[in-house]
């Protein structure tokens, strides 16, 4: 899977916050001045591939063998050779002539944004995921408001980089000592622009996809009846502040479009407290209509802005602010390592009368400096905002500008800057928040959330062992369901298709007739189980059949995507949809009972998202150098989290003794060779 990489080939200032700082200098206004324009890969970017059908029949058939019983298995087979032969056939050739004259985009782009933007359920748990970031170990930069500043400041200085085309492309580096250098970039310059991914290629370095970076910031998500609209404002002065259910305009950028001294915006956030301080929280917080089914928001939202003042406030100073700063307080919560989950369920979804779910980009700020990113998803993905979550947790880290040493430029009373967003609110709109507020907190309510570290299984433990890191956590959510619950279910795990122009994301099946074997064969009673040595083959196998799948998946090779692309080629066409959509097959394989999702990130705390159906589990994971860690959300009497997370561990247990028996027995330290 191609990850997000943290570019290190940068010059930073010192981190004396006392330092004199020239505002309308390049070291403050950029954060990177690449040797290479930010989009220089992108008019060569190989085209996202359309799987040959018979390939993706061939690929969904092993994707639900280990689903169905040998008698549902020959059902499926008929109905997936009568759609080869049939409807498939004729959805595929349209598909293909589609994809043949909109050579600008890929064949997925704009129907994974209509299902996006169609999806009528709530935002938060729904789609929008969190990620929450290593804090700061330096107590005068972790404070609340110093934090923001930085965090700002660093926001903007990506943002500008991106503008002005000197952020650095983002490469996926198989060997980054090698290819990630100053020569490899002096050859990438004089390589012919149209040919020059494909000069990239020989230094083993894949550039990705960044059309989706232009909406990282100044965009926002507006409720429609039936399909809600993307709106952006790149040219943005300003950035909305939310705290206790208030709202702020806050400007950050100067008349000319340059970032303010660091101490005009530490002033202005200071400011945005003292309002706070001088008033009970709102009373009507309208963020909560963030959190509403999307027609009923929608509506309210049409009423809402019937008002004039109400509607040029929406939509100059909210839609149209560059990102969300949610300044959270005491009674929020506060991060407490060895108890997570309130903090995290609270960042996650929380009340949401300090959010507001439709912008593009969300920081949230706790009153103890932690701080996460919530982004609404149909934008782009994670590639994307996993390079601006890295590149920011690493400047704050390297150069803030601001400590609790600081001074600052007083705002008090600059309501040319520091706008408090003063709606006229009626009685419709008071009924509709405190109803939106209502049915938040009983979704919120009923989730669940359970936490797991395990030391025992670990970066160097993999290295050591010779283990692929994605493929031995996967098989383990595999035997942590087997033997909890007795049985095999639909699961995700998602791929970025960001190597072609205009990827998104693939799906990669992680349930597999090899992890089915495994766990079956590990499952037996002991006189009956193989030696440790075949069951480390049957590891060794499961890792293979990963790997292969993970790699066709980021190939564009995967199969959900197209038959997702055909079935929507039948809506949209007026065609009726194929039998092999109604199956049994192919719903128990949509039924993403385990839903999961990493990002490799050594910026990262943790990260979360809901489960993807009722009955499911959503599972945020991770592989650090001292543990393997999952976050599941489940929601509650739907299914067990608790039971699941216990498995979980007892899942790990049963591998690794597996491992290091097997390893043991052969006399060697080096193991398999299996790693992905």
């Amino acid at each position: 899977m191609f990850r997000a990489k943290v570019n290190r080939s940068l010059s930073f200032l010192s981190t004396n916050s006392s330092r004199t700082t020239t505002t309308h200098g390049q070291h403050y206004q950029y954060l990177q001045c690449s040797k290479l324009p930010t989009l220089y890969f992108q008019r060569s970017l190989p085209r996202l591939p359309i799987p040959r059908l018979d390939q993706t029949c061939q690929r969904f058939l092993a994707a639900v063998e280990p689903l169905l019983t040998p008698e549902e298995q020959g059902g499926t087979r008929r109905a997936v050779e009568e759609f080869r032969q049939g409807a498939g056939m004729e959805l595929h050739a349209r598909l293909q002539a589609s994809d043949a004259a909109n050579k600008h985009t890929s064949y997925i782009s704009q129907p994974w944004f209509d299902m996006y933007l169609a999806d009528r359920v709530p935002l938060p748990l729904n789609y929008n995921p969190l990620l929450v970031m290593k804090s700061d170990p330096r107590p005068e930069y972790q404070q609340q408001v110093v934090r923001a500043t930085n965090l700002i400041i660093s926001s903007l200085r990506f943002w500008r980089s991106l503008q002005a085309d000197l952020l650095e492309p983002e490469v996926y580096h198989m060997d980054a000592k090698k290819s990630d250098t100053a020569g490899y970039r002096r050859w990438m310059k004089v390589a012919p622009k149209a040919l020059a991914t494909y000069a990239s290629y020989a230094f083993k370095a894949f550039p990705l996809d960044m059309s989706q970076y232009s909406r990282l910031f100044g965009t926002a998500r507006i409720p429609r009846l039936g399909r809600d609209e993307l709106v952006q404002a790149p040219d943005s002065k300003h950035v909305l502040v939310m705290r206790r259910g208030h709202m702020y305009a806050v400007n950050v950028l100067d008349s000319s479009g340059y970032i303010e001294s660091p101490s005009v915006i530490l002033g202005r956030l200071r400011a945005v407290l003292r309002l706070d301080s001088e008033r009970e929280a709102a009373a009507v917080p309208l963020g909560v209509l963030t959190a509403s089914q999307r027609d009923e928001w929608a509506q309210n939202r049409a009423r809402f802005v019937s008002n004039p003042r109400n509607a040029d406030l929406l939509q100059s100073e909210v839609d149209a602010a560059l990102f969300c700063v949610c300044l959270d307080s005491e009674e929020d919560g506060v991060y407490d390592d060895s108890h997570q989950e309130p903090l995290l369920k609270h960042l996650l979804a929380g009340k949401a009368q300090n959010r507001w779910f439709d912008k593009s980009i969300s920081l949230l700020i706790s009153a103890d400096g932690t701080t996460a990113i919530n982004f609404e998803h149909s934008w782009g993905d994670g590639v994307a905002v996993l390079r601006y979550f890295n590149e920011l947790c690493r400047d704050t880290l390297r150069q803030p500008f601001v400590s609790t040493e600081s001074v600052h430029t007083p705002a008090e009373g600059d309501l040319g800057n520091v706008r408090p967003l003063d709606f006229e609110i009626d009685e419709a709109t008071r009924s509709a928040v405190a109803e939106a507020y209502a049915k938040n907190a009983a979704i919120v309510d009923g989730l669940d959330m359970h936490l797991l570290r395990y030391p025992h299984l670990n970066k160097p433990a993999c290295k050591q062992y010779g283990l692929s890191p994605d493929s031995i956590i996967q098989l383990s959510f595999q035997l942590a369901h087997r033997q909890a619950f007795a049985g095999y279910v639909g699961s995700y795990e998602s791929c970025s298709t960001s190597a072609f122009r205009h990827g998104r994301t693939e799906t990669m099946r992680p349930c597999t007739t090899a992890t089915r074997s495994f766990c079956e064969a590990l499952l037996q009673p002991a006189r009956s189980r193989p030696p440790a040595g075949e069951l480390r083959a049957m590891i060794d196998q499961c890792s293979r059949v990963h790997g292969q799948l993970t790699k066709e998946a980021a190939m564009g090779q995967g199969f959900d995507r197209h038959l997702f692309a055909l079935r929507n080629t039948a809506q949209r066409e007026g065609l009726p949809v194929p039998a092999l959509y109604e199956t049994e097959a192919y719903r128990r394989l949509n039924n993403n009972i385990i839903s999961t999702s990493t990002l490799g990130s050594d910026a990262l705390l943790a990260g979360s998202f809901g489960p993807v159906v009722r009955n499911g589990f959503g599972i945020g994971y991770s592989i650090q150098n001292d543990f393997a860690g999952a976050i599941v959300t489940t929601y509650r009497n739907q299914a067990d989290g608790k039971v699941f997370i216990d498995s979980l561990e007892s899942a790990f247990d049963k591998i690794c003794a597996v491992i290091k028996e097997s390893d043991s027995g052969s006399g060697s330290s080096s193991g398999s060779k299996e790693g992905k």
